[in-house]
C-alpha cells in the first residue's frame, strides 16, 4: 500500500551491512564481526526489556559511525531508497544534527547542508517526496538546541520544515527550551516534540501549551489523563503513533 511516514529517524534506520563497511574501512572497533552480532547492540531485540535506557544506548553506539561528509550521504540516500522500497510516497525524515556532528565538530549548517543535498537527489532517483526535520535532544544543553535551530532557519529553503525535541525524558523537562521552540514557531517551522513517550501524560501537556507542538511524538502516555485526551482533541494536535 502506499503510504505517509512523518515520523522515521535517519540515525535509528541505517543498514547493518553499511555499518559493518564503514567499521571496516576506517577500522572503527565494533562488538561484533558480523550483521547478525552486530544486531542486537543497535537494535531492541525480543525479550529484551523495552526500557527507555536499553533503548537510548543503541544510539551511543550509532554516534561512532559518521566519519565523512559522504558517510552522512550514503545514508540519507540510503533510509531513503528503503522508504521507497517500503512504498512511502511521502516521507518526513527528522535528524540529529549533533549526532550526525559528534565525531566531525563542523559548523550545523554544513553537516545539514550535506543531508538535504543527499535528500534532494534521492528524492528525484526513487520518485518519493521527502522533507526534512531537525531534532536537538532534551538531555543535551540549550547551546547545542540553539545551532540546531540557526541551521534549522538557515536551511529552510533547502527542504527543512520543522523542527523536534527528542531523547531522555527521564528527568529532562521541555521547558528550557521553551524560547527556541517560540522562536522556530516564528519563522514558520513546524514543531513535533517526542513526549508521553516513556513519561506521563504532564509531557505531552507541556508540550501543546509550553513549546506550542502542533504534533506529539508518540505521546502514547496522554491516556493516562482524560484532560489530556481532551486537550488533544480540542486542539486537534497530532499524535504521531
Amino acid at each position: 500500500m502506499p503510504k505517509i511516514d512523518l515520523h522515521r529517524h535517519l540515525e535509528g534506520s541505517l543498514r547493518l551491512e553499511t555499518l559493518m563497511a564503514i567499521a571496516l574501512e576506517y577500522g572503527i572497533t565494533m562488538p561484533a564481526l558480523d550483521v547478525e552480532d552486530l544486531r542486537p547492540f543497535v537494535q531492541m531485540m525480543p525479550g529484551e526489556t523495552p526500557s527507555w535506557q536499553n533503548f537510548l544506548k543503541k544510539f551511543a553506539i550509532l554516534r561512532q559511525f559518521y566519519r565523512s561528509p559522504q558517510i552522512i550521504q550514503r545514508v540519507t540516500r540510503e533510509v531513503i531508497a528503503d522508504a521507497a522500497a517500503d512504498n512511502v510516497k511521502y516521507l518526513e525524515l527528522r535528524f540529529t544534527p549533533q549526532a550526525l556532528n559528534n565525531l566531525l565538530h563542523c559548523d550545523y549548517s554544513q553537516v545539514v547542508e550535506w543531508v538535504c543535498e543527499a535528500a534532494e537527489q534521492a528524492t528525484a532517483d526513487y520518485d518519493i517526496d521527502v522533507t526534512l526535520i531537525l531534532s536537538m535532544n532534551r538531555h543535551e544543553s540549550v547551546e547545542i538546541g540553539e545551532m540546531v535551530l540557526d541551521a534549522a532557519i538557515r536551511c529552510a529553503s533547502y527542504g527543512v520544515v520543522g523542527l523536534d525535541l527528542a531523547g531522555q525524558e527521564a528527568g529532562f523537562s521541555g521547558l528550557p527550551f521553551q524560547d527556541l521552540f517560540h522562536r522556530a514557531k516564528h519563522h514558520n517551522l513546524g514543531i513535533t516534540i517526542h513526549a508521553g513517550e516513556w513519561m506521563g501524560a504532564e509531557n505531552v501537556r507541556e508540550a501543546v501549551e509550553i513549546l506550542e507542538a502542533d504534533r506529539v511524538g508518540h505521546g502514547v502516555r496522554a491516556i493516562e489523563d482524560p484532560a489530556v485526551l481532551e486537550l488533544l482533541q480540542k486542539r486537534g494536535t497530532v499524535l504521531e503513533v
